[in-house]
């Protein structure tokens, strides 16, 4: 990076946190809905824009990439198939969570089981995100940031050091972005980064393609087809190591139910939406981009091998950095580096923002001061920001020295809690008969045969595990229930707080979502480009 890219970089993160500063002062986040749900006052692109940031990381853009480049468009699979779960998000999800007015996922399970079986899920939505996101994703993605654009070159020091030195940058300015502006601010924000990334994320595929075609976007398209068809097919084998193709229908599917539908991250941002009708527009948007998304977090994996051709297999992440330094042009590295900049901490940010927002209104508020005003919780959750956010802090730089395997089970964490958690609210939404003391033998029994998993089928691909657990936690939950019955339970403790009448495009838009993921599975397979 040269002295113009590092003075807009600078420019640019400067820039876009007055926008949203200056969006965001409406909203009074002295009181819990404020800071926590950004007043209930966010739009659709906002919503889009949040969920979108918080989801992406630099380690996804670079390891699909790297993927990609070694088993080609099957990758896709992990964000073509999110917008199925996303369109079930806006037409089955919110609809039920906006009639309760919840904050949290918790605060559902509460109304439908019991105040034991929330705090349950609390903890292990918090430990997760303190455990394995908030510190992984400060060191994955500093280290990303590192290796695209040498910042270690750059200030003379190791490579350790400058992640450090990222980490603890992209850490206080996510602090501070939810001290100063609660969620607001940081969905205000990541609607700007949002934007950025899909320009710029769609600009280094298209200048390798035209790379590839000496100057011709089209004949950078046939080079690909004609040099590599196999690299665009998005249909894996049964016994794929990436994604087998009937998980795309069992276990792919429900891991996406749970992370789009039922995770705390990601339900908050549109739970704070100011009616249903924006939640659920931004959630249409988010599937349209999830769709599209593949075209710059898979497809660049696949122009560079057609670049560096086998060069890089023993080491396929660095496909993605390299192709970037090869193509991109580097008078705009200053603004790719903002955007990178924007989607580490917006990942980071959206984390801490529900980890304190599950202490301050799951623990602190009923345990530890139950006389607590509005105004106290918000503060509570400030306090948690910052105790948490320095944490990750202190913490990220030692993941680079844990052994081989622990980040990969960090990232499995959620396996421990993502299947029960998404069947006990199904069951919450369609059953009268599934009790409180169902759902937590559902829990328990679930860590331990998903501990035993992980001892016994590691050969195994994990979607197939998610798969087989899902349906025994099913089955474990109607069994204890009819077992061990508790009446009739009818979900009718509403509490409303913004209008709930749909957004009269829903189905529509639905069916057409859906259609899409149909016809880009079509387009790469064996019968579209993979020929």
């Amino acid at each position: 990076m040269n002295l113009f890219s590092i003075i807009s970089f600078l420019v640019i993160v400067i820039c876009v946190w007055l926008f949203a500063y200056s969006r965001s002062r409406s909203v009074d986040t002295s009181g819990s809905e404020g800071f926590f749900m950004g007043g209930r006052s966010l739009t659709a692109l906002p919503i889009a824009g949040t969920i979108i940031m918080t989801n992406l990381s630099t380690e996804q853009i670079v390891g699909q990439n790297g993927q990609s480049y070694h088993a080609g468009m099957e990758v896709m699979a992990w964000e073509v198939t999110a917008t199925i779960a996303i369109v079930a998000l806006a037409v089955i999800f919110l609809p039920k969570y906006f009639k309760y007015g919840i904050n949290t996922i918790s605060d559902f399970i509460e109304i439908r089981y019991d105040t034991v079986t929330k705090r349950i899920i609390s903890i292990l939505f918090i430990v997760t995100y303190m455990t394995s996101f908030l510190p992984v994703v400060l060191y994955s993605g500093s280290l990303v940031f590192n290796k695209i654009f040498h910042i270690d070159e750059l200030l003379g020091v190791q490579p350790i050091v400058a992640i450090i030195i990222v980490a603890m940058a992209i850490g206080i300015v996510g602090i501070l972005y939810l001290l100063i502006g609660g969620l607001s601010l940081s969905a205000n924000s990541d609607s700007i980064y949002g934007v950025g990334l899909l320009v710029c994320g769609l600009l280094v595929p298209i200048l390798g393609l035209m790379k590839l075609g000496d100057g011709s976007f089209v004949g950078g398209i046939e080079h690909v087809v004609v040099n590599t068809p196999w690299l665009l097919n998005s249909v894996g084998s049964i016994d794929s190591a990436v994604v087998p193709w009937p998980t795309l229908f069992t276990g792919m599917l429900f891991n996406n139910l749970y992370f789009w539908c039922t995770n705390q991250m990601i339900v908050q941002k549109a739970l704070s939406g100011k009616n249903l009708a924006e939640a659920q527009k931004g959630a249409f948007m988010v599937g349209v981009f999830k769709i599209f998304g593949a075209l710059f977090l898979v497809f660049p994996g696949i122009v560079a091998r057609n670049i560096f051709g086998d060069s890089l297999m023993s080491n396929p992440d660095n496909a993605y950095p390299f192709l970037v330094s090869e193509v991109l042009p580097k008078m705009i590295f200053g603004i790719f580096a903002a955007v990178i900049f924007g989607a580490i901490l917006s990942s980071f940010a959206g984390a801490l923002n529900a980890t304190s927002t599950l202490f301050s209104l799951d623990f602190y508020k009923p345990l530890i001061n139950k006389k607590a005003n509005d105004k106290q919780i918000a503060r509570a959750g400030k306090t948690v920001t910052v105790v948490v956010g320095i944490i990750s802090i202190i913490v990220a730089p030692f993941i680079s020295f844990a052994p081989a395997g622990l980040y990969q089970f960090v990232q499995e964490f959620n396996g421990l809690y993502n299947m029960p958690l998404l069947v006990i609210i199904l069951f919450a939404f369609y059953s009268k008969k599934a009790t409180a003391f169902g759902a937590k033998t559902t829990i328990a029994v679930h860590i331990v045969l998903y501990a035993l998993s992980k001892m016994f089928f590691q050969n195994i691909h994990f979607l197939y595990v998610l798969t087989a657990l899902f349906v025994l936690d099913i089955i474990i939950l109607m069994v204890v229930s009819k077992l061990k019955p508790d009446g009739e339970f009818v979900l009718n403790s509403f509490d409303t707080k913004v209008d709930i009448e749909p957004w009269k495009y829903t189905k529509v838009t639905a069916i057409v979502l859906v259609v899409v993921v149909i016809l880009t599975y079509v387009a790469f397979s064996p019968i579209g480009f993979a020929r």
